[in-house]
């Protein structure tokens, strides 16, 4: 039988339940059935949201007499009413015997008490209940010390909204911090003292910076006060771990919200200060933010997916602060801007040890995104833009100057101000006109053969005028042509003696 208590339930749900039996003006003893079948509805639909091989997982640890819950962001996003990405549980059970009881473990962190459960094609993170010991590399524990008491487990957490459990088999959310009413005033809470659980682990003050913006909810006085009191302490975090709290960000509705947070606490100067420099810088008439928040609200631009294109939103204006220069009536100019931006961006994710495709692809988008299409252009003209850009790369471009657009006023662009070029851009895709090296009808192996030229690089200097005459004039691209060009720009520029 469940064991029913209002505790169980999340405020939100109580406060409703009660809004509509007292509208309807039933009496007592209706009230008490009906909240309990309200229950029964509410803990069902709840438990639909649990994956079978979660409640799998579940059900063999307690068949096999030990305890186990449902902890952290799930349990979060289920009072939420928000579905849960990950999925972790808590156990008095220590690691080796889990390891026992599974046919697919994998050790993660064994030394910390979590090993990770592979069943049916999901993956579970199942942690032993644990008292931390105390950390000094900011960090991990320096010894972890196992207990067979989940609120002592639940004590060890960073913010209350994280330490709430949940039992999948009765329903029942234990709740020792009052999770449940912070998720609904909207707040952000550290367990116990702030200054205590942030030099614990620096990381948790970007974490709780990260959850701010990604809720919408608002940081509590104490807890801010000692984000940014203990700023310093991300110093200490390896640039991976940062990197990776980035990423989320990057993952939110709206990551200016983080962003913004990050700034007013003194984070931002820390981790991104090419971008922390880049608030006050004022621009022209046709921007109504500083560089800062242009930049914030062209990330948010990017509706996609795509922490690449985020990135490169995030980052496109940043060298517009090393790069200012006023005129003589006083007006700000940005001259070679988008090049130092690409710079800046690349030394920034080095530094964070992003890979290099991506580092390579961010930085390309930058230091192309200045481009300025008339419909006086050449048909060569569009064909050295899609040279330029890469045929591979001109859609995220395009995305990006759209989101650039959003950034400087809040409001989304019309995206029919790329449609004349796209159109160029598709009339000449569509006559496969040379656009690559490759696409020439020559090869350096004939210019070698019919010019009688060693190896070196004259061929090279060849094949690339071969290859602006043919964007120029498509109708170059013919063998015998391209040989007489050739061999006449051999003689006349490069054959000394």
């Amino acid at each position: 039988m469940f064991r029913f208590s209002y505790r169980t339930l999340s405020r939100a749900f109580i406060g409703a339940c009660f809004a509509q039996f007292h509208k309807a003006r039933v009496n007592a003893d209706a009230l008490r059935y009906l909240t309990f079948q309200s229950f029964l509805w509410y803990f069902n639909s709840v438990r639909r949201k649990i994956p079978r091989q979660v409640q799998e997982i579940y059900t063999t640890l307690k068949n096999a007499g030990f305890e186990c819950y449902v902890v952290g962001g799930a349990v979060r996003n289920l009072v939420l009413g928000t579905p849960p990405k990950d999925w972790d549980l808590a156990t008095d059970a220590l690691p080796q015997e889990v390891i026992k009881l599974f046919r697919k473990v994998i050790p993660t962190g064994v030394p910390h008490g979590t090993v990770t459960v592979l069943h049916k094609g999901i993956s579970c993170e199942v942690t032993t209940f644990r008292i931390d010991g105390i950390y000094t590399d900011l960090r991990r524990p320096d010894s972890v010390e196992y207990t067979s008491s989940l609120s002592e487990d639940l004590r060890r957490r960073d913010f209350s909204i994280n330490a709430m459990a949940l039992d999948i088999e009765t329903g029942e959310i234990i709740d020792p911090h009052d999770g449940q009413e912070d998720c609904l005033r909207k707040i952000i809470r550290a367990i116990g003292r702030p200054e205590e659980r942030f030099d614990e682990d620096g990381l948790r003050i970007l974490r709780g910076i990260r959850f701010a913006g990604r809720l919408g909810f608002t940081i509590e006085s104490d807890t801010l006060a000692a984000m940014i009191a203990r700023a310093d302490n991300l110093k200490t975090i390896s640039a991976e771990r940062i990197r990776m709290e980035i990423e989320n960000i990057l993952e939110s509705e709206k990551p200016s919200e983080s962003f913004a947070i990050m700034s007013d606490t003194g984070v931002l100067d820390l981790i991104l200060p090419e971008l922390a420099a880049c608030r006050g810088v004022i621009q022209r008439e046709m921007h109504s933010f500083d560089v800062f928040t242009h930049s914030i609200l062209a990330c948010d631009g990017i509706v996609v997916a795509d922490p690449g294109l985020r990135l490169a939103a995030l980052f496109h204006d940043i060298g517009k602060a090393p790069a200012l220069r006023f005129t003589e009536d006083g007006e700000p100019r940005f001259f070679g801007h988008e090049a130092e931006s690409a710079r800046l961006t690349q030394g920034i994710l080095l530094r964070l040890k992003f890979p290099n495709a991506l580092i390579r692809r961010v930085t390309h988008l930058i230091a192309q995104h200045m481009f300025s299409y008339d419909c006086r252009w050449t048909d060569a003209a569009v064909r050295r833009f899609i040279i330029r850009v890469g045929k591979e790369n001109l859609e995220d471009l395009f995305t990006l100057r759209l989101a650039d657009s959003y950034g400087r006023t809040g409001v989304p662009p019309d995206p029919r101000s790329l449609d004349g070029l796209r159109r160029r851009i598709t009339g000449v895709l569509s006559r496969d006109e040379a656009l690559t090296l490759k696409s020439l009808k020559l090869s350096g192996e004939d210019i070698k053969n019919t010019l009688s030229l060693p190896p070196g690089p004259s061929i090279g200097q060849i094949l690339n005028f071969l290859f602006e005459s043919v964007v120029e004039d498509p109708s170059l691209n013919d063998r015998e042509k391209l040989l007489r060009i050739a061999e006449n720009f051999y003689k006349t520029r490069l054959k000394t003696g």
